[in-house]
């Protein structure tokens, strides 16, 4: 009889352990969503940025560390330029010589210019003459030939003096070639992010395109998740939408959706059961606004689970657990 009332006790206490215990994760678990609204699990993420070399050489310098916040345009790294310097010097020197013997062709061409004309001169004089018979018409050969070879070499020389200008024109591409190179050999940031990877350290070869730095675009932080054609099919670009992230559910930050798939894809096993990836599902992102992320920068941090929700119809009011709560120390955006 005493084991009986035992074993009745026991199961009553468990029986109202496990009661309560089920009214706690209850109250634990969102509401379920009213119609007109969607939700899918995603985790926050940012575009990568590589910053490359665009040429093969040495590392000289990089100026930020893994965690670093940089300005677009600020410099993060630069290579050894020391050989493009040097050959920037032998270009500059060919300009000069190049314009030097610019100098000396148009001289060329003045003396050329000025033989002609006394060319032309004598043949007219050998042409009154000859009219006159005071000299043979071999003499008044001998004349015209000297203009026409004037003339010829009067060309040659306008030619030389082109020439002359090409090779300046050569030379000054090839300054601006290398400084061009010289330019790109300092490594700048696209764009104001964080920076996530440090790949490579001063003294190292890389190749051309050999990456230096990974950074993160924090102006451009979303969450990706999955919804079925049914969903899909109502979902429009622009729409507004809710993140809630795991490690604070109180908190409801608000996006805006902006890319929806046009082709299904099955369902990545990271986000569903291995039932749930059996499933076509469309590819749906929402982006949190850049003045917001700008607020909270130190806290943005790419991994982060959640819940993205979705507003299917413009009309739907959002329920009171998905209205937008932001954190204390930092203001809404405008």
């Amino acid at each position: 009889m005493l084991r009986v009332i035992r074993w009745t006790v026991i199961l009553g206490v468990l029986g109202a352990a496990s009661y309560f215990g089920f009214r706690a994760w209850q109250r634990t678990q969102p509401p379920p969503l009213p119609d007109g609204f969607t939700a899918g699990n995603g985790r926050l993420e940012a575009t990568d940025i590589d910053i490359a070399t665009k040429l093969a050489g040495r590392l000289q310098d990089v100026l930020v560390r893994e965690g670093d916040t940089v300005e677009a345009g600020q410099v993060v790294a630069r290579m050894d330029t020391r050989t493009l310097e040097a050959q920037s010097r032998q270009a500059q020197a060919k300009v000069q010589q190049a314009r030097d013997a610019k100098g000396s062709a148009a001289a060329v061409v003045v003396q050329r210019q000025s033989e002609l004309a006394f060319a032309k001169i004598e043949y007219k004089r050998a042409q009154d003459l000859a009219a006159r018979k005071v000299i043979s018409d071999q003499q008044l050969d001998i004349a015209r030939t000297r203009v026409q070879t004037s003339e010829a070499v009067l060309v040659a020389a306008r030619s030389a003096a082109v020439e002359a200008q090409a090779a300046i024109d050569a030379a000054i591409a090839e300054t601006e070639r290398l400084q061009v190179e010289i330019d790109d050999s300092i490594l700048k940031a696209p764009r104001r992010g964080r920076v996530q990877y440090r790949l490579a350290e001063p003294g190292e070869v890389l190749e051309a395109g050999g990456r230096v730095l990974t950074m993160l675009d924090l102006t451009d932080v979303y969450m990706t998740l999955f919804l079925p054609e049914a969903e899909a099919g109502r979902v429009a670009i622009g729409g507004e939408a809710r993140i809630v992230f795991d490690a604070a559910p109180n908190l409801v930050i608000p996006a805006v959706v902006y890319f929806v798939d046009a082709e299904a894809q099955f369902t990545p096993k990271a986000v569903e059961t291995a039932t749930e990836r059996q499933k076509l599902a469309f590819q749906v992102r929402v982006r949190i606004a850049p003045e917001l992320l700008r607020q909270y920068e130190p806290i943005v941090k790419t991994g982060l689970p959640g819940v993205a929700y979705v507003r299917l119809a413009a009309e739907r009011a959002w329920p009171a657990n998905l209205q937008v709560r932001l954190p204390p120390q930092a203001p809404p955006p405008q």
